[in-house]
């Protein structure tokens, strides 16, 4: 399966979360994941479709600012150039709990993202995700689903993912691995 687009998560995927409860509410408090850099350049030489889709519930809360939020969207943007990496769109959800149709788990900034990309088709597209609700966004769209996480926890997610009935194309421990070996190539050729 050739993926054309690619939906990414943000926190947790291409940089390190914040602590339980808090947020990346700046730039200085932004920290790009090792290898996630490299594994956008290496999906821009691909010529895929890079879509980032974020929940930002301190929105909501009053503890992230937009423009603060439009910033580091833009200085991440700047970054991944360095290493090649082209994004076609981030979409944001800044919404708490049940207050729209765009929060993960819902899919509503896929579907957006359908409606402004002519001819973007979610069987052909892959989401990469931290978290179940990441999962069952993908899933409910249509798409192939890729788990990025390791230990106790991606082990629990991926578990309430296969109870739910979500086929996770594969749980990796990084955005660069997920990409290598099952976005851009196969299994297979990752272990050759």
């Amino acid at each position: 399966m050739t993926f054309e687009t690619v939906f990414l998560d943000r926190d947790g995927v291409i940089n390190a979360k914040a602590a339980e409860g808090d947020y990346v509410k700046s730039w200085d408090e932004f920290r790009l994941l090792p290898g996630a850099a490299a594994a956008l350049g290496l999906l821009t030489a691909a010529g895929r479709r890079v879509i980032v889709v974020t929940n930002q519930r301190g929105i909501a809360r009053g503890r992230l600012d937009p423009a603060r939020l439009a910033e580091i969207h833009e200085r991440m943007g700047h970054e991944l150039a360095c290493y090649g990496g082209r994004l076609a769109a981030i979409y944001h959800c800044p919404h708490d709990r049940g207050q729209c149709a765009c929060r993960k788990p819902a899919s509503g900034m896929l579907e957006q993202a359908r409606r402004e990309h002519p001819g973007l088709d979610f069987s052909r597209s892959v989401l990469v995700g931290d978290s179940l609700s990441d999962l069952q966004c993908g899933a409910a769209a249509g798409c192939a689903v890729i788990l990025i996480g390791s230990g106790r926890r991606a082990i629990e997610t991926a578990s309430a993912a296969r109870q739910q009935g979500i086929s996770l194309l594969a749980v990796c421990d990084s955005l660069l691995h997920a990409v290598a070996a099952h976005v851009l190539g196969s299994p297979a050729q990752a272990a050759a």
